[in-house]
């Protein structure tokens, strides 16, 4: 019977002590949780400075259609009559100003997590829809 408590107690030893790491072990284990944490932020902010250059370059290639839209309405001027060309002429005037502030605005940004990033892009692509637009109901205003 003491054989078998022996046995016991030294079993559910072995069990106790084999489940406890050992405080080198624990710190082996901490270090690679780091790294590991480490490597996957790097690839967050990879993935992030990714986005914001993949999205820059997309807007700045809208940006530039609309330069080009900008310089074809110029041109249209000559053609309004005269009392239209004022009014026109303005209204091409506050266009251009807005595609070159949207321009602006993109240069500027500067990274500020990637919570502000989202945050940016749903605004700049609102008002990137509505400049769309400001263009396309000038164009069908200067067609009637």
């Amino acid at each position: 019977m003491k054989k078998t408590i022996i046995v016991a107690a030294i079993f559910a030893f072995s069990i106790i002590v084999g489940a406890c790491s050992s405080p080198t072990q624990k710190v082996e284990e901490a270090n690679t949780e780091v790294v590991e944490a480490n490597k996957e932020l790097d690839d967050a902010k990879a993935e992030y400075i990714s986005d914001m250059a993949k999205y820059k370059a997309e807007t700045a290639t809208k940006i530039a259609a609309n330069e080009v839209i900008i310089k074809d309405l110029n041109a249209r001027i000559a053609s309004q009559k005269k009392e239209a060309q004022v009014e026109y002429k303005q209204k091409v005037a506050e266009l251009e100003q807005k595609n070159i502030d949207m321009k602006k605005k993109m240069d500027d940004y500067n990274m500020d997590g990637k919570e502000n990033w989202e945050k940016f892009k749903t605004e700049f692509n609102h008002d990137m829809d509505e400049l769309g637009q400001a263009f396309k109901d000038l164009t069908v205003n200067n067609v009637k």
